[in-house]
Formats: C-alpha cells, sequence, structure tokens
C-alpha cells in the first residue's frame, strides 16, 4: 500500500485526509513509530499485514490546507433504456478472429455475386461476423446463428437491425432488400 504523510507546521497528514494535531498523543505516538523506522500500529492494520510503501513531503513551513475533492468519474454501468437486451459494448476484435469467424462460417459465399459483411451481437453477449451475399435472405442469417451456436436451435429469438430498432419479420427478404449490408443486427430473445 502506498501512502502519503505530509508533514505541516500545525499537524500532519496521510493522503491528503484530514489534518492530526501534534499534540494528539495517539498522533505523537504514530509519528514516534515512523520515526523509529517501524510501521506504525494503525497502518498495520491498514493493510493487514501486507508492505507499506510510506512517502513523506515536508511542508512545516506552510499551515494545512484543506485540499480541495477531486472530481471522480462515474465508475458504474448503464443499461440502455427500452432494450430488451443490453447492448453490448466491447472493443473491436482483432482482423485475425475475423477471418477466423469467416473461415469457420457455413454459409456458401458466390464470389461472382456482390457480397457483404454482416456483424451478429447474440444475446449471450458474443458476436459473429459473417459475409453474405447481398441475395442471401434473412432466414439465412437465423440458419447461420443456429448453426453456429446450436443452442439457440431450440430458443424462440427475433433479429432486430439498430437504430432506429427494426425487427427483420419478412425473412423471405434478401439483405439488399431488407436495407441491411453492411450493419450490425441483434438478436433478441423472446
Amino acid at each position: 500500500v502506498q501512502i502519503l504523510l505530509k508533514l505541516w507546521r500545525n499537524g500532519f497528514s496521510l493522503d491528503d485526509g484530514e489534518l492530526r494535531s501534534y499534540s494528539d498523543p495517539t498522533n505523537a505516538q504514530f509519528l514516534e513509530s515512523v520515526k523509529r523506522g517501524e510501521i506504525p500500529l494503525e497502518l498495520q492494520r491498514l493493510v493487514h499485514g501486507g508492505q507499506v510503501n510510506l512517502d513523506m513531503e515536508d511542508h512545516q513551513e506552510q499551515e494545512y490546507v484543506k485540499p480541495r475533492l477531486r472530481f471522480k468519474a462515474f465508475s458504474g454501468e448503464g443499461q440502455k433504456l427500452g432494450s430488451l437486451t443490453p447492448e453490448i459494448v466491447s472493443t473491436p476484435s482483432s482482423p485475425e478472429e475475423e477471418e477466423k469467424s469467416i473461415l469457420n462460417a457455413p454459409v456458401l459465399i458466390d464470389d461472382s455475386m456482390p457480397a457483404t459483411k454482416i456483424q451478429i451481437r447474440l444475446a449471450d453477449g458474443s458476436r459473429l461476423i459473417q459475409r453474405f451475399n447481398q441475395t442471401h435472405r434473412i432466414k439465412h442469417i437465423r440458419e447461420f446463428i443456429i448453426q453456429s451456436r446450436p443452442a439457440f436451435a431450440t430458443t424462440d429469438f427475433v433479429l432486430v437491425t439498430t437504430f432506429p430498432n427494426k425487427e427483420l419479420t419478412d425473412e423471405s427478404l434478401t439483405l439488399q432488400e431488407a436495407d441491411i449490408l453492411n450493419t450490425v443486427i441483434l438478436q433478441q430473445l423472446k
């Protein structure tokens, strides 16, 4: 544990904490331990027998000034409102991972026809990226998901576009007709 001890004219502070008076017996005992090169009992309890690195700064020419509270950004997590499944934010996969998912794909591509890449964000948080011909149908995306993740074969799900969210109900449409070329499709469980 890293701890900063600042010595002021009117007391001392630990890690920008409150001023502790030199005249308080507990604080005097703390400083005596530090002067002897020992870890004060208070810090021993704090680190539960771990290692303590105590840095000291001498500000004895100055009066203690309470430090400003530092801004701490929100560190929680958020959920997208109005969505059946939370949006999964993930780092982009490497080109090698992307190629691997395409190579393992059970979709037959006609290289003489125009093609597109579709990213599918699955309800389990994972994602698939697959090349399709523009003439493939939405039902082929569903079949691809089931072939890639057999656990979804017995699960009822829908395919939805991202913003604006639109459920792809007519699975006989081609990818071009559905206007979903080079897009992200979300799988949502019913």
